[in-house]
């Protein structure tokens, strides 16, 4: 399945134990949906394709903006105005051809969204607002897809993985609550814990290493330290309690 090139790109791959061509074959075989191609889907998108998942689905209505420029890595001053997802798939194939490139110029809503996930194998969560956080957290527990969540503002973050029953889902530990507006932030912030999604879905495609199941990870980049919380199901979880 792979052809020399790719063999070439994954060299530093195979070396790893417990990798081989068997599981870069598996990965090219994977299909990631990637909700958002802003901070954190720049360095979750650019590190997949360079890890040989071989479907990607970006999905974001939105357009490059100069405003996002500071963080969003994928985009170019020469791409203001130009939806985020096209500007996404030409950076991703020049870093590597040999991958599946699916925009989606839609909005996520709740009669959607089932559609535009599709047969993923994993959903990850780039998005930076709750509203649709939510209702991808749906999807994620009706079609029992993982789902690795994650946020940003200013010097912070936070991740953990997500799939019920095994671990909570987003709405134990979340509410409903609103956006607020201006999400001020640092470049390298989402290129951190964007970065710490990427390992997270490799790991689990690879079907190898331990994920964050059932803990929430806080990064402070001020102070340059991590602080783990240890996450429940809540049995009233109007989402997931019937899982």
């Amino acid at each position: 399945m792979l052809n020399p090139e790719e063999l070439m790109i994954y060299s530093r791959h195979l070396g790893i134990d417990s990798w081989g061509t068997v599981t870069q074959e598996r990965l090219k075989k994977k299909r990631v949906f990637v909700a958002g191609a802003g901070g954190l889907g720049s360095p979750v998108l650019y590190y997949l394709a360079a890890a040989g998942i071989g479907n990607l689905v970006l999905c974001d209505f939105d357009r490059v903006d100069a405003t996002n420029l500071n963080r969003q890595i994928l985009h170019r001053f020469g791409r203001i105005g130009a939806y985020k997802v096209d500007s996404a798939k030409q950076s991703l194939l020049e870093l590597n051809p040999f991958v599946t490139i699916s925009p989606l110029k839609e909005k996520l809503t709740g009669r959607n969204a089932v559609r535009l996930v599709g047969n993923s194998d994993i959903i990850v969560d780039c998005l930076d607002n709750f509203e649709s956080r939510h209702i991808l957290n749906i999807v994620s527990v009706t079609r029992n897809i993982p789902m690795i969540h994650a946020g940003v503002s200013e010097f912070r973050g936070q991740i953990t993985f997500l799939h019920p029953p095994e671990t909570p889902c987003l709405a134990c530990f979340i509410t409903e609550k609103k956006s607020r507006g201006v999400n001020n932030i640092v470049g390298a912030a989402p290129g951190v814990i964007g970065s710490m999604q990427a390992v997270e879905a490799i790991k689990y495609l690879a079907g190898f290493g331990a994920t964050l199941k059932n803990r929430l990870v806080f990064w402070d980049g001020l102070t340059m330290k991590f602080e783990t919380v240890l996450l429940k199901r809540n049995p009233r979880c109007r989402v997931c309690k019937n899982r």
